[in-house]
């Protein structure tokens, strides 16, 4: 349920937002959890402080100003998934980077 072009503006937020950060290495994971399918995006880059992750995904913000971007993707994402009435948060990644993870509404 919902537009493809979400769904691609979604994904592709975090795909290149990993991208901008990994040293070598993106891997993206969908599986469904219950109601919920969840997508995650592991990447080896230098990772996010845990004092961080919430506010990197207000509107403006970037964590490094040094890289390329508006600081608008994550945001875009943070609001397209309560759209939809989905999260996305911000872990630490078993790759030694940053993990993004965006959980939606399974469609039956």
């Amino acid at each position: 349920r919902g537009e493809e072009q979400d769904l691609y503006e979604l994904l592709g937020n975090l795909i290149d937002n990993a991208g901008k950060w990994a040293r070598t290495r993106v891997v993206v994971d969908v599986r469904r959890e219950g109601d919920l399918l969840c997508f995650t995006v592991d990447d080896d880059g230098p990772g996010i402080p845990e004092a961080l992750r919430d506010r990197m995904f207000e509107r403006g913000v970037q964590l490094d100003e040094q890289r390329p971007g508006s600081g608008l993707g994550l945001d875009i994402v943070r609001a397209l998934a309560q759209t939809y009435g989905g999260s996305v948060q911000a872990q630490a990644s078993p790759l030694g980077g940053a993990r993004l993870r965006l959980c939606l509404p399974a469609a039956d």
